[in-house]
């Protein structure tokens, strides 16, 4: 009687801490649950973003990939060219890629470190990883004097300082390529495309760059 008596006593304290443990590791699971929900969260933000925001520029660059029909009008403007590309501005590396699967030795400066070890990735997965190179890089830091064949994927804002930079630094055989947005004063030698597929090509030769650099260089003759 006395031991039933202790255990009737004592049953419900343990009742009530079985309960209390219970409620403690489903308290527990309804913390954890969310926070690794929030933390997947992050990791996927933090991956993501760099994709979908513009990377950090002198000139806000928002990152637009090219489009199919882009990459074959800018491939068409390469036609009979040799010699290096750059892609200025590479994204994720499409226009790199392609230019190296028709025999160039192309190189991508872009700013986003994401988009340039993806660009790595697709290079090494298509197999022109040997004639490809991506940089992280401001390309307002970069020269470009010693590419025969530049591509750009530019916005308004920046085409005329572009312009100018490219106009000092290219030499007179240079061809420049321009997707979606043309270059202010330069006259093209070349178009192809429509809307957003436009693609403008200009040789330096004819654009008057060479013209300045040559009266630069020539001596004044005494009078």
């Amino acid at each position: 009687g006395a031991m039933s008596e202790a255990l009737a006593r004592e049953s419900p304290a343990s009742g009530q801490q079985e309960d209390c443990e219970g409620g403690s590791r489903r308290w527990s699971w309804r913390l954890l649950v969310p926070a690794g929900v929030g933390g997947a969260l992050v990791a996927l933000y933090a991956v993501a973003t760099p994709f979908v925001t513009p990377a950090l520029r002198k000139v806000c660059l928002p990152f637009v990939p090219a489009t199919s029909t882009q990459i074959q009008n800018v491939l068409k403007m390469l036609e009979n060219r040799s010699g290096s590309l750059v892609d200025i501005g590479s994204g994720d590396g499409r226009i790199v890629i392609a230019a190296a699967k028709q025999g160039f030795k192309a190189v991508g400066y872009e700013l986003n470190p994401w988009l340039v070890w993806y660009s790595r990735y697709c290079a090494w997965r298509d197999g022109v990883h040997q004639n490809t190179k991506f940089y992280i890089s401001d390309l307002w830091k970069v020269s470009f004097s010693h590419y025969t064949n530049v591509v750009v994927f530019g916005v308004p804002q920046m085409m005329p300082q572009l312009e100018k930079k490219l106009e000092e630094e290219l030499k007179c055989n240079a061809r420049i390529i321009a997707c979606r947005f043309p270059f202010p004063c330069w006259i093209p030698d070349d178009t192809t495309g429509e809307g957003i597929d436009t693609v403008w090509a200009y040789d330096l030769k004819h654009s008057g760059g060479c013209r300045t650099k040559s009266l630069e260089i020539t001596p004044e003759t005494e009078s």
